[in-house]
């Protein structure tokens, strides 16, 4: 009976130590849920304010209601019943359209409180070239730069018209112009909604107007009334909507610390026409594989791709010796012009020419080491693996320029309010609004700097690579781009900031046989400052605005642009 006992008492124990094991996954399990990373994006249509529609004291107003759709009256948005996000912009149809009026957001943090007003910046300058078919195709739209708020889960957003007499009437009526074809349509549906804002709200006066906010006081406008002609203020650009980016959270990878400090291996050389093909520029969402194959993602650190490359094995900390990339059309293999059949036998070449061919073989000695003197080390740079990029959102495949002749500086003017740690997170969500939002291809920055001076990979396609990138609007050819998270108008950047700017331009430009300290000349491609075709003179490190009329990147920033040249030029070996 005591066996038995014993025995029944065993199995029982057992069972019961392996029932909380059934009931609740092991660490594998959760390893395997964290492996996901799952981004989303929400719009949210900016609708005609009603009588009520301006926010009142400092509570959540309600009053938003649809109202007849008038390109001159003020726009907004309340919502709380929304999914967490954590960046917001506001978007529009015509990507050539122009915002000529006041665009503002607050967000209420998740569990805590509201924020106060905050103003969403310009942002078409920062954009693919006028001709590029990445502004010009069907997915492309115009927008305001996103801001970063951190985690919320409410929000509320109002986009006032300008009142100014002296507004711009080519942009109005160009606005205008947009709408003209949905007036009717607009009509029939403000009535039905003037209807059911009648019946949810506080009667047919509130229903029949709508409220301009000139900043200081509220005009009361008719509905029957309201156009620029009669108030003044400039239209708004149509389809307008509030954009709500939750980037979602990176995904785990077996030794992601170690990958996160190497850059992807060299991709296949660009055809003539700049484009790399899906199949040999590596499909979107491809697995990681061994370095070197083309165009895919890998753990390891990158090489150049041609034959003579070795394998480079995997260091503890990034390389410090970059090597150039050479051109695709670019022979190492000196040619004997007196005897091109043979030219490993230059016995019947005459003195002169043996001579000559000297010359030719020590001035290309000279100038190989002129261009290894003037590198710089190669800093450390986290990969779009590294900070978490979801590949399967942007387009295949990439474009490159022939060269890198100037790298223009830029703020994000996404907000100071962020921790380090929180930049990968900033990096999506900013990924996510250029591709799903605004309709580009791809991240618009080649790199990307935060506050503590790390810099991260951002149009994939090769950090070694003249990569054309979409963030100069007019001379993203022959030019890279590169981003400090933040707003630098007043703010001072962090020193580290600067310091990462200066190594990473100091490289990247050494691969291209730049000088830091001098200057260049690049073709725009037409905007506000300079026009198409125009031969413009630059720095070789240069701020957005050398190239188009914009604050960017920040008065603050922008004064530390000397420092930044006379600190790469020191690292080249100048």
């Amino acid at each position: 009976m005591r066996a038995y006992l014993a025995s029944s008492i065993g199995v029982a124990c057992t069972a019961a130590l392996a029932l909380p094991l059934a009931l609740y996954p092991g660490p594998a399990h959760a390893r395997a849920e964290r492996t996901v990373a799952v981004g989303s994006t929400q719009s949210l249509p900016l609708r005609p304010l009603g009588s009520r529609g301006s926010p009142v004291g400092g509570g959540l107003d309600r009053g938003v209601a649809a109202g007849r759709g008038d390109a001159a009256v003020e726009r907004g948005v309340t919502a709380s019943g929304v999914r967490p996000f954590s960046l917001v912009g506001v978007v529009w149809d015509r990507p050539a359209a122009e915002l000529h009026g006041r665009a503002q957001v607050r967000t209420r943090a998740v569990g805590g409180a509201w924020s106060p007003w905050r103003e969403l910046l310009p942002y078409g300058d920062e954009a693919p070239d006028p001709d590029s078919p990445e502004l010009r195709g069907a997915r492309a739209h115009g927008g305001t730069a996103p801001l970063w708020v951190g985690p919320s889960d409410a929000v509320q957003a109002r986009v006032r018209p300008e009142r100014s007499a002296t507004a711009d009437t080519g942009a109005a009526k160009a606005g205008a112009d947009e709408d003209a074809a949905k007036a009717g349509a607009d009509a029939d549906v403000a009535k039905a909604d003037v209807g059911s804002a009648t019946d949810a709200d506080a009667g047919p006066a509130d229903a029949g107007s709508a409220t301009a906010d000139a900043g200081s006081g509220a005009a009361d406008v008719r509905a029957g009334d309201a156009g620029p002609a009669d108030t003044g203020t400039a239209a708004l650009p149509s389809g307008l909507r509030l954009e709500l980016i939750d980037p979602g959270g990176p995904p785990a990878r077996p030794g992601s610390e170690r990958a996160a400090h190497h850059a992807l291996p060299e991709h296949p050389v660009p055809t003539a026409g700049g484009e790399v093909s899906a199949s040999g520029g590596g499909a979107p969402g491809a697995k990681p594989t061994a370095v070197g194959s083309p165009g895919r993602p890998s753990w390891g650190a990158s090489g150049p791709s041609g034959p003579s490359a070795k394998p480079t094995p995997r260091p503890s900390a990034p390389s410090t010796e970059p090597v150039p990339y050479p051109h695709p059309h670019t022979s190492t293999q000196q040619p004997n012009p007196t005897n091109p059949t043979n030219p490993t036998n230059p016995t019947t070449a005459p003195p002169s020419a043996l001579d000559a061919d000297a010359n030719a073989d020590a001035d290309a000695e000279a100038a190989k080491v002129a261009a290894a003197r003037y590198r710089a080390p190669r800093p450390s740079i986290v990969t779009r693996a590294g900070w978490g990029a979801d590949e399967k959102i942007r387009e295949a495949g990439h474009v490159y320029s022939k060269t890198v002749k100037v790298a223009f500086i830029h703020h994000t003017v996404t907000g100071n309010n962020y921790r380090c740690s929180q930049a990968p997170s900033v990096m999506r969500g900013i990924y996510r609004y250029h591709v799903k939002s605004l309709g580009w291809r791809d991240y618009g920055y080649n790199f990307t700097i935060d506050k503590c001076g790390k810099i991260y990979e951002g149009r994939s396609g090769g950090v070694t690579k003249a990569v054309r990138g979409a963030h100069t609007l007019g001379f993203n050819t022959n030019s890279m781009g590169v981003a400090v998270l933040g707003t630098f108008t007043s703010k001072k950047p962090s020193a580290k900031a600067v310091k990462a700017v200066a190594k990473l331009t100091a490289w990247k430009l050494g691969l291209f046989k730049r000088n830091p300290r001098g200057t260049t000349h690049l073709v725009s491609g037409g905007g506000n400052k300079y026009k198409k075709g125009a031969k413009v003179k630059l720095h070789v490190i240069a701020g957005h605005r050398d190239g188009f009329a914009t604050e960017c990147p920040g008065k603050r920033l922008y004064k530390k642009l000397g420092s930044v040249r006379k600190t790469a030029a020191r690292l080249q070996g100048r």
